[in-house]
């Protein structure tokens, strides 16, 4: 969205400073201000409207808000990425959402060295290869759910509230039962963000154990690839991901 707004940005001075080029250059249009009272009231019309047009554009493109994408509707890395980094404003969870940041740059790191070892052994048409693949895919969508579930808790924290209570708790303003009970329902978020970067991490720790594997062969039968032990371990977490979605 950052991005976005400063091409719109660019394009909106460069647009502008074109068409005043365009009017005032003696080879194009050539619109002398001096030249007579009709060129001079022209002219002062089109500076004015120039910077008006370039004043209220700007102010208007930088006072704008962003538009952030539904977390619903999030399906690209990037677009994670760029929903974690809106929630940075959240000191309680800050470690928590640097952690998740990296995880997404390790697992396309780790995905994108498989996929290439995998193509050392198999061309991308053979079975075996989409067999791989697919399995990958998979579990990128694992770990992405988990993100996003992670976002769903971010969004419904209200950290304001959090701090607030923490405070009165100090000052003793209610009954200790009272406090407690209102601080567990933030605890339940941080353990479950804690919990779900965690998955995240064993996540990764399975892929590396099938990197590990795959890193030292040379060729492999189809039938054989069900039988190595990573493959094993992401196949059993795949099928306990379908369970919990199924019976949730």
């Amino acid at each position: 969205m950052e991005r976005e707004k400063w091409v719109r940005l660019l394009s909106l001075n460069l647009g502008i400073a074109a068409a005043n080029i365009i009017v005032f250059s003696p080879g194009l249009i050539g619109l002398e201000l001096g030249a007579s009272a009709l060129a001079a009231a022209s002219g002062s019309t089109i500076i004015f409207l120039s910077g008006a047009g370039l004043f209220y554009g700007n102010y208007k493109l930088l006072s704008e808000p962003e538009k952030s994408i539904p977390i619903s509707q999030i399906s690209t890395a990037e677009g994670y990425i760029e929903a974690l980094n809106d929630q940075r404003e959240l000191k309680t969870f800050e470690k928590s959402i640097e952690l998740l940041l990296d995880q997404i740059e390790r697992l396309q790191k780790k995905n994108k060295t498989i996929r290439e070892i995998l193509l050392q052994i198999f061309s991308a048409s053979e079975i075996a290869y989409k067999k791989f693949d697919a399995v990958i895919a998979e579990v990128e969508k694992i770990f992405f759910m988990n993100i996003r579930s992670v976002l769903n808790k971010l969004n419904a924290f209200d950290e304001d509230d959090y701090n607030f209570v923490r405070s009165r708790q100090e000052a003793g303003a209610f009954s200790e039962q009272f406090m407690e009970e209102k601080l567990e329902v933030y605890y339940e978020y941080i353990k479950f963000v804690n919990a779900a970067t965690e998955d995240n991490e064993q996540i990764l720790l399975k892929l590396d154990k099938l990197l590990l594997e795959i890193s030292g062969l040379n060729s492999i039968e189809s039938g054989e690839l069900e039988q190595m032990a990573g493959m094993i371990e992401i196949d059993n977490l795949i099928k306990q991901a379908k369970y919990y979605k199924n019976s949730g």
